[in-house]
């Protein structure tokens, strides 16, 4: 698949510094807007919502004197192709989603590798364990639960933590249009109901994700992930009910987060895959970004368990 060079603008290398590059990748959606950089290696990085592969900033240079970093951005999401809605919104399937990273790391020559994902990159890296089990040495996922557990359970916690759940998937542009009304007042509302008390994004990290939400395509691609999330991905889930992860699974979540609160987080995790272990973390929902020391120790210290 091609590959071609691309730019970090300078918000993000800004925030990057100067080891990392960009570059575009042709996938199934189109060509992926990566950024990579590091030597050792390779750990595949996936965002959550709303954000884009810049929410690794914090923690990209130190893990890169251990890994080559992959961080793209999701396809719907910051530079990366925008696919057309569907009927049944199978454009935005973590099965394809999963599939657009795997292709990603055969073109960059990377059979085997690790992977972390937070929020939705956590629901990406779920499929992509159990639909391309043979190609990851071992995986993280932060401050999720299974996407079916969640939907199987849902209560009126959930429903008020996660409004934006049953927000983003509602039909005929509803929520496309309210959001596009004042993204930044939406974005702004979004991560001060995410993080931790006294805690708070980078001012740059911020900026990035604003500009990449005042496209429309955006905020569309983003809420298509949520209505997959809640139909095509379900059926896919619950087909797969009986396959647990194989691969050895990192859990963590932040200990001021609504997972922490709401869940026994391991043990639902124990229904889903074979070999787990996880912890708290001193965050809210935005690990990476509010606990960059803690994130980059417990990745390091545990996919060093697990030779490539």
């Amino acid at each position: 698949m091609p590959i071609t060079t691309a730019s970090l603008n300078s918000t993000q290398a800004q925030l990057f510094g100067s080891t990392f590059e960009a570059i575009r990748v042709e996938c199934g959606a189109g060509p992926l807007y990566v950024v990579q950089g590091g030597v050792g290696p390779p750990l595949l990085l996936l965002h959550g919502y709303p954000q884009t592969g810049v929410m690794w900033h914090r923690v990209a240079s130190a893990l890169a004197t251990r890994y080559r970093l992959i961080i793209p951005d999701l396809r719907g999401y910051g530079d990366s192709p925008k696919p057309d809605s569907q009927p049944d919104h199978a454009s935005y399937a973590k099965r394809v989603m999963a599939l657009d990273v795997a292709q990603m790391m055969s073109a960059l020559g990377h059979e085997r590798f690790y992977v972390a994902g937070h929020d939705r990159g956590g629901r990406v890296t779920h499929r992509l364990a159990l639909d391309h089990p043979n190609r990851l040495v071992a995986a993280c996922v932060m401050d999720i639960v299974p996407t079916l557990h969640a939907f199987e359970t849902t209560d009126k916690a959930l429903a008020s933590a996660y409004y934006h759940w049953f927000f983003l998937i509602q039909p005929g542009g509803l929520p496309e249009r309210l959001i596009g009304q004042d993204p930044k007042f939406y974005l702004d509302h979004k991560f001060a109901g995410g993080c931790a008390p006294g805690s708070s994004l980078a001012p740059a990290a911020l900026a990035e994700y604003l500009r990449c939400f005042r496209n429309p395509d955006t905020i569309r691609g983003s809420c298509e992930d949520y209505r997959a999330a809640a139909s095509i991905d379900l059926a896919h889930d619950r087909a797969d009910r009986t396959r647990k992860i194989e691969t050895p699974l990192l859990v963590l979540w932040g200990e001021q987060a609504f997972v922490h609160r709401h869940y026994d987080v391991l043990g639902v995790w124990a229904d889903y895959a074979t070999t787990i272990q996880g912890r708290s973390v001193p965050s809210g929902h935005y690990l990476p970004e509010e606990a960059p020391e803690a994130v980059i120790d417990a990745l390091s210290h545990f996919f060093s368990g697990f030779v490539l």
